[in-house]
């Protein structure tokens, strides 16, 4: 046997000659057949063999190489009871080991789980994976998952590859343990070892690490409830994660694991097309810097042409085939301005094909910022229980605009959309929610909230009593569409302050909530609503409200969630009477106020938008954290058993009846 040298300048062993070796001493001997018992060759002997071949990555020039590889894996496969009864020498492998005595590895590995510590990863602590780890290692028998035979390598390399490449995912290869799982696998202790708690520790290691990536991809990193965002629980768990993993295991199939568990929503799966797009054009990127003195128009002179051409492919906002030819090299031509155009529209900017100096700032932006943008939308998206199919009406806050969809998943240019107001930065923020839009209200009363009373109204109530009469408001003591009005009087500011009386203002042309109110309740007390502000939709941010969110085409919307209960013309003629009228629908719709800066729109188009609430740098602060939560605060608790009393007001329930005596 000889050393051989590497590119790298490390020195291997020559196997070759070894398995040469054998192959030779196999054909000279007419009394042994191919039988690895005839041979007395012990099973092990050639598995650790072949394991030392793997290990060092040889790539043999012996022709006989293959066929030994064939004859090794034949033999393994065989039922040699003999030799597998037998006390394995030392040297063996540790699948030998592990056959030999497993009671001492189901031993070490439920001592670890029982910890509920691992002290190879960087979360040590593990409560919250450990129902899942353990449920993972009784479906296996207590047996590794990782180590001991061929299929076991490779779906090794199949998973730390996965966390390799988390980056593919929207996800950070850091929270892993990727180079930590890779040192800790020399290769004598695979071969050599007889520490059952050392092959333990490493197989939980990455049962544990895999249980962490299917369960973020799943569920998220960060419990929504942290960051104020008020998402619906999921009702139930839809997949169990350690049968998930076991049965990939089996199969030996780890590539389409995350498509298993991450959300099956059409948005989210668009963005992790996105998200691959820009990984590789971050990592294949030139650094570029676009300069100009002036804002550049189609037709003129550019010298930096090929340079913007080679970006704008990378994106996606120009074909190869964009620029045309040689003679167009150093000009911005309108082929050029059509990408410009494309990637205008994705970043917020008015679409006009200039290069201008808005344009330019976000050509220069790193892509690495947009990449981490669409993370942490998909992050968000992972927060949303399981979205049924039907009408479903969203708001995305930083985009100002509202979609509102036959089926979420049915991205098609006509669905309704429209701008929207929402609430202003820093001062009345348009909370993220879910309700279920049950009613509308025709020519409604707007019910003034209390703070508004208290801060706006009141003062200029005391320096003008006259105030709410001018702005076609009145007082009552409950809100209501049947309430009565109340006259004013000396008790009248005493009232308000102290929140016993109440102002609303009545149906009419200086009306808040315009011509329709659509209400979903909720407990921030907000809902969309018409406006006679109109001249604010023209503008392009559009954070102005006291927290509600006014639409540009209230009619639109009531045609969309009125479809099945009123005709186009009975609406119109709802939204011209001077009464109010409430409509309650026979089928609530989903309401979805969101808040995410990148977002695919119907068109299929990826547009990115100002983080107007600093929510984006909330969100990174709380991934930092970097901890396993908790499935009870993801789930939803099953409802409480209903008690029924019978006439004598005893409980109908046997388990409360059992427990209490009857009264007379």
């Amino acid at each position: 046997m000889q050393l051989r040298k590497l590119a790298n300048g490390r020195f291997v062993m020559d196997l070759s000659e070894l398995f040469l070796s054998i192959k030779s001493k196999v054909n000279n001997q007419a009394d042994l057949n191919l039988n690895a018992k005839v041979f007395k060759i012990r099973r092990f002997d050639l598995s650790r063999y072949l394991v030392v071949f793997i290990m060092l990555g040889l790539q043999s020039q012996s022709p006989f190489a293959d066929e030994m590889v064939t004859e090794v894996q034949s033999s393994l496969s065989g039922s040699d009871h003999d030799e597998s009864q037998k006390e394995p020498k030392e040297g063996a492998s540790s699948g030998a080991l592990i056959a030999h005595d497993s009671a001492s590895l189901a031993n070490e590995i439920s001592a670890i789980i029982t910890a509920k510590q691992h002290p190879y990863l960087k979360r040590s602590n593990f409560q919250n994976r450990a129902e899942d780890l353990d449920a993972l290692y009784k479906l296996a028998g207590y047996k590794l998952l990782w180590l001991g035979d061929f299929q076991a390598d490779k779906n090794r390399a199949d998973v730390l590859k996965l966390f390799e490449d988390a980056a593919f995912n929207g996800l950070d290869s850091a929270d892993y343990d990727v180079q930590t799982l890779q040192n800790r696998l020399p290769a004598e202790s695979i071969i050599t070892s007889n520490d059952y708690k050392q092959l333990a520790l490493y197989d939980t290691a990455i049962s544990l690490t895999l249980l962490r990536f299917v369960h973020d991809l799943h569920y998220g990193r960060v419990n929504p409830k942290a960051i104020n965002f008020n998402l619906k629980l999921r009702e139930k768990k839809i997949i169990d994660l350690p049968t998930l993993i076991n049965s990939s295991v089996n199969q030996g199939n780890f590539a389409q694991l995350p498509n298993l568990v991450e959300p099956k929503l059409k948005q989210y799966q668009k963005l992790k097309q996105a998200l691959n797009t820009l990984v590789l054009a971050s990592k294949n990127s030139v650094p570029h810097n676009f300069v100009f003195t002036k804002p550049i128009k189609p037709g003129e002179a550019f010298s930096k042409s090929q340079e913007l051409e080679t970006f704008l492919v990378s994106l996606g906002d120009l074909p190869k085939e964009g620029v045309g030819s040689s003679k167009e090299a150093n000009q911005y031509t309108r082929k050029l301005a059509f990408g410009i155009k494309k990637f205008q529209s994705r970043h917020g900017i008015e679409p006009d094909g200039v290069l201008g100096k808005s344009t330019v700032a976000q050509l220069n932006a790193p892509l690495n910022d947009r990449v981490t943008e669409i993370e942490l939308a998909m992050e968000r998206l992972r927060w949303l229980p399981e979205m049924n199919t039907g009408a479903t009406i969203v708001v995305n806050i930083p985009a100002f605009q509202l979609w509102a969809y036959d089926d979420i998943n049915d991205f098609e240019a006509n669905i309704p959309n429209m701008r929207v107001v929402v609430g202003k930065a820093l001062k009345n923020e348009t909370p993220v929610l879910m309700a279920e839009m049950r009613f509308i209200d025709f020519m409604p009363y707007w019910n003034v909230p209390y703070n508004i009373v208290k801060k706006e109204i009141l003062p200029k109530l005391i320096q003008n009593p006259g105030y709410l009469s001018s702005e076609n408001m009145e007082l009552v003591s409950t809100f209501g569409n049947d309430s009565k009005a109340v006259a004013f009087s000396a008790g009248t500011i005493s009232g308000l302050n102290q929140g016993t009386l109440r102002v609303r203002q009545r149906p009419g042309k200086k009306n808040a909530l315009g011509k329709v109110k659509f209400i979903f309740p909720n407990k921030s007390d907000v809902y969309l609503h018409d406006t006679p502000s109109r001249s604010l939709f023209s503008r392009s941010r559009r954070d102005f409200s006291h927290g509600c969110v006014r639409v540009q085409n209230p009619d639109q919307l009531a045609e969309f969630v009125l479809k099945n209960q009123l005709s186009k013309e009975e609406i119109e003629e709802a939204l011209q009477t001077q009464k109010t009228r409430r409509v309650v629908l026979k089928k609530s719709i989903p309401v979805l106020f969101f808040y995410t800066t990148s977002f695919i729109n119907q068109h299929g188009n990826l547009v990115f938008y100002p983080d107007i609430y600093g929510y984006d740098a909330v969100l990174k602060e709380e991934l930092k954290k970097s901890v396993d939560l908790s499935d009870q605060e993801l789930i939803a608790p099953p409802p409480a058993p209903v008690i029924a009393l019978d006439p004598f007001g005893t409980t109908t329930n046997p388990e409360v009846d059992n427990a209490s005596e009857r009264q007379p």
